[in-house]
């Protein structure tokens, strides 16, 4: 192989890692905001962690992360609560660094 081909298949698995490190991220920050959403709702810590899990299959409705503010926003309106949009995407953008943080540190 040359150096060439070398540096390509480097760049290759290391888009590979990242591309894998952003989908647990997104994962653990929907988990993370299922919490917190099922927290302000006064679930229960079982029903806590059953909501978080709704929330990550969410995410697969369709792409981006709309489908999950429509779930957060509808349920908490459902709830008679009411949390603004930006307090919702603002946390949703808090919860998105702290999983970085957590999956590049391999939590």
């Amino acid at each position: 192989m040359t150096t060439f081909d070398d540096r390509e298949k480097g760049f290759e698995s290391k888009f590979a890692l990242d591309q894998a490190q952003e989908f647990k991220a997104v994962a653990r920050r929907n988990k993370l905001l299922g919490l917190w959403a099922a927290e302000k709702m006064g679930l229960s810590p079982e029903s806590a962690e059953d909501y978080a899990k709704a929330v990550v299959r969410a995410d697969f409705e369709q792409p981006g992360e709309e489908d999950v503010f429509r779930k957060i926003a509808g349920d908490f309106k459902g709830s008679g609560l009411n949390v603004s949009e930006g307090e919702i995407r603002s946390k949703m953008d808090e919860l998105a660094a702290t999983a970085r943080d957590q999956v590049r540190a391999g939590a």
